[in-house]
């Protein structure tokens, strides 16, 4: 028996369990279940909270580990924690009338500005992404490929309200055509205006989150962990978007 406190429920009553991938002394909290190693101790609230910020800006993962001493074995295990705890809705706030047309959705997947990779330049990943103008909310994304694979699939993540009754502004991009039900597709070039919200977005992310900076250094090696990113800005936009409406 331990007296190490638990870092989720603050139970002292804790076992020895085992050992980590990089040789530190597991134990399992025998309150809640939850396993941990002694240097999770040391981590306090404040500075998990101050972790969650810096995410939000284009700094380096092994920049926040040199500016708050963290060990880089601790901190991705902390990240895939924080990217689980988001929400598959994205915190979206549905449109509040479900008849008629949902006025002003416009959605665009900027392809030549919204390509990265993960792990080497040749593993490339679109950023596809839906906004709803009137709102200003990410209402859907999703990484992939150029293909009506990945276009099919940011569809079926938008919410059915928006689906139903909502019309879409994209580029030609042929994959559009084959998704999006025709009576709701409006086929539009830049010069008239129709995705500079999304364009102005996408201007944002990449600004934000260092993975999407070209010619960087900072990219992902696990495609969980390149969505996660995306995903962990996308909500905290949506929710800075929802309490500034």
């Amino acid at each position: 028996m331990n007296s190490l406190p638990c870092p989720q429920c603050g139970s002292s009553h804790s076992k020895k369990n085992g050992h980590t991938h990089y040789g530190k002394q597991n134990y399992q909290c025998l309150h809640c279940g939850r396993q941990f190693v002694e240097d999770s101790q040391r981590i306090d609230q404040a500075t998990k909270a101050l972790i969650k910020k810096l995410l939000l800006e284009r700094i380096p993962l092994r920049g926040i580990c040199r500016v708050l001493s963290l060990s880089r074995e601790w901190l991705p295990s902390f990240i895939a924690e924080v990217y689980d705890e988001l929400p598959d809705d994205l915190f979206v706030q549905p449109p509040h009338h479900t008849t008629g047309h949902v006025r002003g959705l416009r959605l665009a997947e900027e392809a030549d500005e919204m390509w990265s990779f993960v792990g080497r330049k040749a593993n490339k990943q679109w950023v596809w992404v839906a906004i709803d103008t009137e709102t200003k909310q990410v209402i859907a994304f999703c990484v992939g490929d150029r293909s009506r694979r990945s276009a099919r699939k940011l569809w079926q993540r938008i919410p059915g309200a928006y689906r139903e009754h909502a019309i879409f502004y994209t580029d030609a991009w042929e994959a559009y055509k084959e998704v999006i039900p025709a009576a709701q597709h409006r086929i539009c070039a830049k010069s008239t205006g129709h995705t500079n919200i999304i364009e102005r977005f996408n201007c944002t992310l990449r600004q934000r989150v260092s993975r999407l900076v070209r010619d960087a250094l900072s990219f992902s090696k696990k495609l969980t962990n390149h969505i996660g990113a995306i995903k962990y800005f996308i909500c905290h936009y949506n929710q800075a978007v929802i309490a500034h409406a």
